[in-house]
């Protein structure tokens, strides 16, 4: 059962208890949990680096005189530079008996450090859930500290939404990076369905009421005006650039390639968007896929020179061949070619699996089944003189 401050205050003595509150950022989730612990009669008292204020909470222009009167500092900052930033300016300010709890979105490594330097007062409370989850306290929280800590905190956690216990600074900090990658992955699979979609010809509204009896349901459902082209009035809940921070950080610290990093990052919309957005992206111009088509109209045809249209005059394509490894310039791969199908050409298919734009160099894959022998080519793209070319391309060949 949650507890009131002053059911609190009737169980526990009150010298544990924070009374005042010091909320350091308040951007869309700092200035959210803010006005939340407001409404529920903490006394609260907020700071932002950029000087931008809320109405509803009492701000001031100086963390240090904030966090000198506050018995609790929540930090709701961008990222750990910015945590370890203003831990470092507010520093002198904290008393020894003043805890700080971190809701920020910060690197494991990141957070153990901090853990580190701040010792049992610390808590590192990543939140999972949305501004509108942090106005309603339904926020879930993984609240990494020592139990006295805990227990300290534990009532304006509670204000805040669900708290789950976490063993250390570390795995809560992994553990909302996992999350967020879900969330990632979902934003570029309904991204990849709208764009299929998109090729098929489908309506968006018509594609978007399927989506939603789906695995995506919940996401289309929440972000359908987006979706739909008609974004409301406000700020987003959840912006591309953060969401892209968070998979480039999970990225560093796990050391493991992970396509979401890329895939949001180079998102051709603002960051300050809602995630949303990124996935009403077009799919990739015709001008990139336009090499690879004449790669394809190349096999098709035995035509060398849809491959000297294709790739550029310096490409090189590579890889095994009757057990040894080649690397053909072009002229001689396209004299491979004698200007007619293979005889078996009807049964044969090729597909584009991939593309990958980075502003004027990008990535493809392409699968190709002649007959027994499948293929998977690999290509490197760039972008001359307004027109894309394959600059290399090796390939595997097996049965």
């Amino acid at each position: 059962m949650r507890l009131s401050q002053s059911s609190w205050c009737a169980t526990v003595a009150c010298m544990t208890t924070p009374h005042t509150i010091a909320v350091l950022g308040l951007g869309r989730m700092g200035g959210a949990i803010a006005t939340r612990l407001t409404a529920q009669d903490w006394d609260v008292v907020g700071w932002t680096r950029s000087g931008r204020t809320s109405g509803a909470v009492k701000t001031i222009g100086d963390p240090n005189e904030a966090v000198a009167r506050a018995d609790l500092v929540l930090l709701a900052l961008f990222d750990g530079s910015a945590c370890q930033q203003v831990i470092d300016d507010v520093r002198d300010s904290l008393r020894p008996d003043t805890m700080v709890l971190n809701t920020s979105t910060i690197a494991p490594a990141e957070a153990s450090n901090l853990a580190r330097q701040l010792g049992p007062s610390y808590v590192h409370a990543p939140v999972l859930g949305s501004v509108s989850a942090a106005a309603a306290g339904a926020l879930h929280i993984l609240a990494a500290a020592d139990q006295d800590a805990l227990d300290r905190a534990r009532p304006v956690l509670e204000t805040l939404g669900t708290v789950r216990h976490v063993d250390d600074a570390s795995t809560a900090a992994a553990l909302k990076l996992i999350a967020n990658n879900s969330l990632a992955g979902a934003v570029l699979a309904l991204r990849d369905s709208l764009r299929q979609a998109d090729s098929l010809g489908l309506q968006r509204a018509q594609s978007l009421d399927v989506l939603e009896l789906g695995q995506l349901g919940a996401l289309v459902a929440r972000k359908r005006p987006f979706l739909d082209g008609e974004p409301p009035a406000g700020i987003a809940d959840f912006t591309i650039g953060a969401l892209a921070k968070d998979m480039a950080l999970l990225a560093d610290a796990s050391n493991t390639p992970l396509r979401s990093a890329v895939g949001l990052a180079d998102t051709p919309a603002a960051p300050e968007a809602d995630i949303a957005i990124a996935a009403t992206v077009p799919a990739v111009s015709d001008a990139v896929l336009e090499p690879l088509r004449a790669y394809i109209r190349g096999h098709a045809t035995g035509e060398p020179t849809h491959f000297r249209d294709a790739f550029l005059p310096t490409a090189h394509i590579e890889g095994i061949r009757g057990g040894a490894f080649v690397s053909w310039p072009l002229d001689e791969y396209c004299a491979l070619f004698h200007g007619h199908s293979a005889p078996d050409e009807p049964t044969r298919s090729r597909r584009i699996d991939t593309v990958d734009v980075h502003g004027t160099i990008a990535t493809a894959t392409m699968t190709l089944q002649h007959g027994a022998d499948t293929f998977t080519d690999i290509f490197l793209l760039v972008r001359v003189d307004d027109s894309w070319r394959i600059a290399n391309k090796a390939y595997r060949r097996h049965s």
